[in-house]
């Protein structure tokens, strides 16, 4: 006899567990369904162990600068092995909070992978067989995974993913970064504080090509002056694995060539995790890879719901839990308010760090807005001068009719722990 549960959510990431602890709190029977780790992406193999890689390579290139502080230190060196086994223990340590959150707020989690089957009804393949489990409810929040390219597909071996690039097994002395946003250029930070050769391929005409223009230029000239190698407009035509090393082939405005390193890193976007969760012969409607919502997460399945990276950008673990949250509230019926998109702030943890909410200048003005700009350099800000890190920028963007704020944009020291106070103005 199957189980039966008010709400079911399939994937445990930061959109699933926090819907499932919320939904718990109002008294729903609830139960998740997760295929590999409670957390998700971003708390396994995402987010977080990389924000501890970050770290280990951060503190490496301080320890270069200690005279300026009137310190010395001899014989820096580091341990990839031991720097990669910080990052799975503290990935570790918050698998295991969740589990703790889950079981004190009474959801049942079944470890499996599930889809639908049919109305009000979920499928988990477990290891020891299928289990069916019925509810009122559904909610799917499966995910992301790396996109892949033809003739750039990974190998695991010296053509990475954002998983392979988490966990060396020894340190690559050069390597190529395929896509300059968020993940690639974090992975770039890590790699090259730590002495790498890092050179970077971006097939648009700037790096971080979603940040304001102003920030993505600064943001260029500091990855430069760090030794990095940029390369902006060109396109990748392939990749040749050798016995240890790759050869990439990209054209360039100049023409064709080729570039050989030990490792390639993949890093051009995620697409949703769409296919064997039982779409078929539903409502449901996948719009490139990512199912079509409304604005209280119900898909064109009647009790169906979606939330997270599996209905597309933005790719970020706030609004996937923020989701979770409104769609929960709303089965419960309470009066909760959609989800607010021009206030969702983005953080990158490269070096220097990068964080914005709102429009950009370019796209407030394709809206429609006169802007007035505002402009503040780090060299002129105490803490960044205390810091011994002046190279920054908080740029914002006002409504010039209203003077409304329309969007914040920053790089430098400590910019991600700052945003959230243009986030609320």
């Amino acid at each position: 006899m199957a189980d039966n549960f008010d709400t079911v959510i399939i994937g445990g990431g930061p959109g699933g567990y926090v819907a499932a602890i919320r939904a718990s709190q109002l008294g729903m029977k609830t139960a998740v369904v997760e295929a590999e780790h409670l957390g998700g992406i971003c708390l396994n193999w995402g987010c977080i162990p990389t924000k501890a890689l970050l770290r280990s390579s951060e503190i490496h290139h301080i320890l270069h600068g200690l005279d300026e502080f009137g310190l010395s230190a001899s014989n820096i060196s580091f341990d990839i092995g031991k720097i990669v086994a910080r990052s799975r223990k503290v990935a570790r340590q918050l698998n295991a909070g969740v589990t703790h959150l889950l079981k004190k707020n009474k959801v049942t989690v079944y470890d499996g992978r599930g889809q639908l089957a049919g109305p009000g009804t979920v499928s988990v393949e477990t290891k020891d067989g299928a289990v069916e489990i019925k509810a009122t409810n559904i909610i799917l929040a499966t995910g992301a995974r790396a996109r892949t390219l033809p003739g750039m597909e990974p190998d695991g071996k010296t053509i990475w993913t954002y998983r392979e690039a988490m966990v060396p097994d020894a340190m690559p002395k050069s390597l190529l970064v395929v896509g300059s946003g968020a993940i690639g250029m974090e992975f770039a930070s890590f790699y090259r504080d730590l002495g790498a050769e890092v050179t970077v391929v971006e097939v648009l005409d700037r790096v971080l090509p979603v940040e304001d223009a102003d920030i993505s230029a600064l943001a260029l000239k500091s990855f430069r002056d760090q030794g990095m190698t940029i390369h902006t407009g060109v396109t990748v035509k392939g990749l040749k694995s050798g016995a240890d090393n790759v050869t990439a082939t990209v054209e360039t405005a100049e023409g064709s060539q080729d570039i050989t390193v030990d490792r390639v890193i993949l890093a051009v976007g995620i697409v949703g995790n769409v296919e064997d969760i039982g779409l078929e012969g539903t409502k449901i409607e996948v719009d490139r890879a990512h199912i079509v919502i409304d604005q209280w997460m119900a898909t064109g399945e009647p009790g169906v719901y979606a939330i997270g990276d599996v209905v597309g950008p933005p790719w970020l673990a706030h609004k996937a839990s923020h989701e979770g949250v409104i769609c929960v509230e709303h089965i419960a019926g309470l009066d909760t308010h959609p989800l607010d998109t021009s206030n969702i702030p983005g953080c990158t943890y490269c070096r220097p760090q990068i964080a914005s909410v709102g429009l950009t200048e370019e796209a407030a003005k394709e809206q429609g807005y006169e802007v007035k700009i505002g402009k503040f350099p780090f060299v002129g800000n105490g803490k960044a001068i205390a810091l011994g890190d002046t190279n920054g920028l908080t740029k914002t963007v006002f409504d010039a009719k209203t003077g409304a704020l329309l969007g914040a944009h920053m790089i430098g020291p400590e910019v991600t722990e700052m945003i959230q106070g243009y986030v609320i103005a």
